[in-house]
């Protein structure tokens, strides 16, 4: 953790200087080139949706360039624990139908992205149902599954209180609608109602790749039928409905990560330092909630399970995170002007979470930012309205597809 922490502060001194001498507030630098603004991708991290290789010449687009998210890893492994250990711990309500077999569905977000295929992955290899494929876990969507057949998955086991129960997915498909969106709470809402008609009392267990998606099913289908259904990313009304049900989720600390989005700008404009020592206003960020990994220039929020057991401290998904919650000086950081885009308004977790965070946390910065809804389908949805670029000080890019990088920094290289 020392280590990590010298390196983080190293880091932001590197990324540390002002983009020029401060005009009118709110008002942009235009001694500064579009190129050499600060830069910070978000929630989609710049790679080859196919391979998951990291863009680097997005990543090291300038100096003050940088990724916020969370590891993607570290949370899929906590969601499939999750699960698993609820099914341990509830085993003799599970197999409601009394055939050994543990059946369950699996809501795909998006085949392409990170952080799907990282959450597909680790429910498999915690459930015992992962298949190898090009030299690590097959994450496509199988169709249906009844008879354990698949060659994409296989079958898993558990074994309770003496008792061996075979693990089976069932059904899983990428929840993406007509339109070309992905993550897409209307098609989940459908495909549970498909299943269920399908597959009846064999499905135990719901899963889903996030909140927006689990909560579709859970209130069209799987709440009726008291199956426990488990999720991702901490929204307030999936919090709210483990209360009723709803098996759990996994706060991958929305809170940390959008204050990093709008700090790590804030630092590049006047050199404020966000490691464990606090700034002038006492805000601290310690490295048990995030930590920075300088090969990829990113910062990664930590993941934590949401469960029965602990979810009454998460029912305000929205609340900042209390020990960067002050006020900066507006004499030492004076007001700046941000572009920050969501890539689809109607996404659940973006917009009811991470948004209305971000809106909090710029009047802490004095940051003044414009937030840009997409549509969720095309790039272009975005960049059309991203024409006068030297009107801002700094940029915040959450893509549609994670490939398409350069739909953007083209725009700021002219």
């Amino acid at each position: 953790a020392a280590i990590m922490t010298a390196t983080l502060a190293l880091s932001l001194a590197g990324c540390g200087g002002s983009s020029g001498d401060s005009k009118s507030s709110g008002s942009s630098d235009s001694s500064v080139a579009n190129a050499d603004k600060p830069l910070c991708w978000f929630n989609r991290q710049p790679s080859n949706s196919s391979t998951g290789e990291l863009d680097k010449n997005a990543l090291n687009f300038n100096k003050d360039t940088y990724y916020v998210g969370f590891d993607a890893n570290q949370g899929a492994e906590l969601q499939g624990t999750m699960i698993k250990e609820y099914i341990e711990e509830n085993i003799a309500t599970i197999d409601k139908n009394g055939d050994g077999v543990i059946g369950y569905v699996l809501a795909i977000g998006d085949i392409g992205h990170n952080d799907s295929i990282a959450r597909t992955r680790g429910v498999r290899k915690a459930l015992g149902t992962d298949v190898e494929k090009d030299g690590a876990i097959n994450s496509d969507p199988i169709g249906t599954n009844t008879d354990g057949s698949s060659k994409a998955v296989k079958d898993g086991s558990i074994e309770v209180g003496g008792k061996k129960y075979i693990i089976r997915e069932l059904a899983s498909q990428e929840m993406k609608n007509s339109a070309g969106a992905t993550w897409d709470a209307g098609t989940a809402s459908n495909a549970i109602s498909a299943w269920a008609s399908a597959l009846g009392d064999s499905i135990d267990i719901v899963i889903s790749n996030n909140d927006g998606m689990g909560m579709a099913m859970f209130n069209s289908w799987s709440q009726e039928n008291g199956v426990p259904t488990f999720g991702y990313d901490a929204n307030t009304d999936a919090v709210a409905a483990i209360a009723d049900g709803y098996g759990g989720t996994i706060s991958q600390h929305a809170d940390v990560q959008a204050y990093l989005t709008l700090r790590v700008i804030r630092n590049a404009l006047d050199g404020v330092d966000i490691d464990t020592t606090p700034d002038a206003a006492g805000n601290v960020l310690s490295s048990d909630v995030y930590y920075y990994n300088e090969d990829e220039r990113s910062y990664y929020a930590l993941n934590v399970a949401v469960t029965a057991d602990n979810y009454t401290d998460f029912t305000d998904s929205t609340k900042p995170y209390g020990p960067v919650s002050n006020q900066l000086d507006a004499t030492t950081s004076p007001e700046k002007s941000v572009w920050l885009n969501i890539y689809n308004a109607a996404d659940n977790f973006l917009s009811a979470t991470y948004q209305p965070l971000l809106e909090k946390y710029d009047d802490l910065l004095n940051l003044k930012v414009d937030y840009i809804g997409g549509d969720g389908q095309t790039e272009a949805n975005i960049t059309n309205r991203l024409g006068n670029p030297s009107a801002y000080d700094a940029f915040a890019i959450n893509m549609v597809k994670t490939d398409n990088a350069a739909s953007y920094t083209s725009l700021l290289n002219q």
